[in-house]
C-alpha cells in the first residue's frame, strides 16, 4: 500500500505523514527531509521566496531526482509488501495522477489522504513553523508563496485514481 499526503501549505502533512508512519509500521518518504539533506547546501544562505522563483527550474530538477530514486524505494517495499507513506506535496492532480498510474500499473495499491484545513489556519501554523525552525521546518514560508501555493493547489479527487481519505480536524 502507498499512501498519498496530501493538503495545502500548512495543513500538517508531515506531522500526519509522522504519526501515520507509527500507526501503520509503514515507511515515510519526505520531499523536505531528501531536498534539506541533499541540495539545501548548495543554495545560498537564507534564501528568500524570491530566489526559489527565479530558480525554480533548479529546485524542480533537485525535486525530480528525489523522486526518482523515491519511486524506485516505493517498488522495492511492495515487493516485500511493506506500507510507503508519501509527504512530496501533490498540490496538483497531474503529480498524483503520475504517481498513482505508476504504482497502479503495477498493481500496487493506492490511498489518498486530504487534510483540509481551511487556509486562515494554515497561514497562522506557517507563520508559527516559521518563527519557531521546529522539526517540520524546511524553509521560510512568506505570504506570497503561501498566496502563490493557494493559487495552484487542486484537492484531490476519487477520479485520479485512488481513493481519497479527507480529515477535516483543524489539528491531523
Amino acid at each position: 500500500m502507498i499512501i498519498l499526503i496530501v493538503g495545502s501549505t500548512g495543513a500538517g502533512k508531515t506531522t500526519y505523514a509522522k504519526r501515520l508512519e507509527i500507526d501503520t509500521a509503514a515507511a515515510v518518504y519526505s520531499i523536505d527531509d531528501w531536498m534539506k539533506a541533499l541540495y539545501w547546501p548548495d543554495m545560498p544562505s537564507n534564501p528568500d521566496n524570491q530566489w526559489f522563483i527565479e530558480n525554480s527550474k533548479w529546485y524542480t530538477d533537485r525535486i525530480s531526482r528525489c523522486e526518482d530514486l523515491i519511486l524506485k524505494l516505493c517498488f522495492d517495499r511492495a515487493r516485500r509488501n511493506e506500507n510507503t507513506i508519501l509527504d512530496l506535496g501533490f498540490s496538483t492532480a497531474e503529480h498524483r495522477q503520475r504517481f498513482i498510474q505508476t504504482f497502479t500499473a503495477q498493481g500496487i495499491s493506492v490511498e489518498t489522504h486530504f487534510l483540509d484545513v481551511p487556509a486562515e489556519i494554515r497561514w497562522q501554523r506557517v507563520q508559527q513553523r516559521n518563527s519557531e525552525k521546529g522539526d517540520t521546518f524546511a524553509m521560510t514560508v512568506d505570504r506570497q508563496m503561501f498566496d502563490f501555493i493557494e493559487s495552484i493547489f487542486e484537492p484531490p479527487q476519487p477520479s485520479e485514481g485512488a481513493p481519497v481519505h479527507t480529515i477535516t480536524a483543524e489539528r491531523p
